[in-house]
């Protein structure tokens, strides 16, 4: 990587009371170098800020350079922030994926939406999956020597031949030598199967889930955990792309096979090690499996035992609920199709509380052209077109993961306050899970009428 293309780190943020604040560092300076070393990203700046002496090399928003000396404890931090985690850029997908969702959506949105990243730094550093097919030797060597584990990899398939036709790279079919190479340096992955019906289901799925259990041997599993995901198809897919929806009957099949597969891994390596994303569950119209199924959840960002949390934190807080109302509320929630069996009962039994009245509201969405829509793919569209008829009382519940993660944005690029003002009612958005919605739920000052919303419809 030469230094050329990496770029001074913009910093975005300085947080009170740190060592950055006391020196005067400012958002809109940019860090150059630490040590004499340009850092590419964050994995990087956090490597390099470890040591007790540091010499930082600093632009200010005028452009001036200043040499800066610190004296730290070992591994303090700086207390920086920064605009990007990259300061090299992304390290591009080179494949060619089906049933990738970037290329399942139409043209013209914010340009973040079309970023197809398979970069190895952010799966370390937030757990985006990566497919290892476009790193170079000395990527794998600096994952090595940095100890960069565990990485999130999309698997897929463990054959060649069906690997390399899922992701149309020829180098998609080295993953049994890559995990060879994981389990050689002593490191870790997450792995995830995305099931396309048709291309790597039935046999192949077998075959994958038993080559990545060879990769589980203790004490330290280079394979830690498999996630096993329904494809997603939207409308605006390639046409001919050879691709199947998951049907009820399909779910059950898979669910099924998989559940044999996990109780022969139960009892070979002491786990489950493969878990079906809760969308299995739902879209075969099953009940999800109990708590004790999950151990520590270890794929929970890829919607794996979700519900199951959310459902079950939310009979532990059911003692806590208040049996009435100092101020009676209605209230709408909106949540994705696909799990409104799961939450009815938690609906039902919020409606217990005195003076509360919450409808829940259950879309499919018609942007993306799915019968059955997780919530977080719902769009300002789909919102707008679903409850523009209907009595949404004091106010509508949205939860947080319909949203862009730092702005008030729908996947369809429409703002949250243009889907306020077009149906007239405050809405709200709720973070923190179950607590966050029996809090929205039960505290009155959480929804109040801005004086420029016109009156609700009733």
């Amino acid at each position: 990587m030469s230094h050329a293309t990496i770029q001074p780190a913009l910093i975005s943020g300085v947080l009170p009371d740190s060592i950055a604040a006391e020196i005067g560092f400012e958002p809109g300076d940019a860090l150059v170098a630490i040590n004499g070393e340009r850092p590419r990203d964050l994995i990087d700046y956090r490597f390099l800020c470890a040591d007790e002496v540091l010499e930082l090399e600093v632009l200010d928003q005028r452009g001036k350079t200043h040499h800066v000396e610190i004296e730290k404890d070992y591994d303090a931090d700086l207390g920086l922030e920064f605009t990007t985690a990259l300061f090299d850029g992304l390290i591009q997908c080179n494949n060619r994926c089906p049933f990738c969702f970037i290329d399942q959506q139409p043209p013209g949105k914010r340009a973040s939406l079309y970023a197809k990243d398979d970069d190895y730094r952010l799966s370390f550093l937030y757990g985006s999956y990566l497919t290892l097919t476009n790193l170079t030797p000395a990527e794998w060597e600096r994952i090595a020597r940095l100890r960069l584990s565990p990485l999130y990899v999309s698997v897929h398939a463990t054959e060649p031949e069906v690997r390399i036709r899922l992701l149309k790279n020829p180098r998609a079919g080295k993953i049994l030598e890559h995990l060879a190479w994981f389990q050689e340096q002593g490191l870790q992955i997450h792995a995830q199967v995305v099931v396309c019906p048709g291309l790597n289901d039935g046999d192949h799925l077998t075959q994958t889930l038993q080559d990545l259990a060879q990769f589980h041997q203790l004490p330290w599993p280079a394979v830690a955990s498999i996630a096993v995901v329904p494809l997603g198809l939207t409308r605006f897919r390639p046409e001919e792309d050879e691709l199947t929806p998951v049907t009820p009957a399909i779910a059950q099949t898979v669910i099924s096979q998989v559940q044999a597969l996990q109780a022969q891994f139960q009892k070979k390596v002491g786990s489950p090690l493969a878990w079906l994303a809760d969308e299995w569950f739902l879209i075969a119209g099953q009940d999800l499996p109990p708590e004790s199924h999950y151990a520590d959840y270890p794929q929970l960002s890829n919607g794996v035992g979700s519900i199951r949390l959310f459902l079950d934190e939310f009979q532990q807080m059911e003692p806590t609920l208040p049996t009435v109302l100092d101020i009676p509320r209605s209230l709408t929630w909106v949540v994705g199709n696909t799990v409104e069996k799961a939450f009815r009962p938690i609906c039902t039994r919020l409606n217990q509380i005195a003076g509360l009245s919450l409808n829940m509201v259950a879309l499919n969405s018609n942007y993306w052209g799915q019968a059955m829509t997780v919530t977080g793919l719902l769009t300002g569209q789909d919102l707008e077109q679903g409850l523009q008829h209907l009595d949404l009382g004091d106010g509508v519940l949205i939860p947080g993961v319909m949203l862009k993660a730092d702005q008030a944005v729908f996947l369809d690029d429409m703002p949250l306050e243009v889907l306020e003002q077009s149906l007239g009612v405050p809405m709200r958005v709720i973070t923190g899970g179950i607590n966050g919605l029996i809090q929205a739920c039960t505290t009155p000052t959480l929804i109040e009428q801005p004086a420029n919303f016109r009156q609700p419809r009733r």
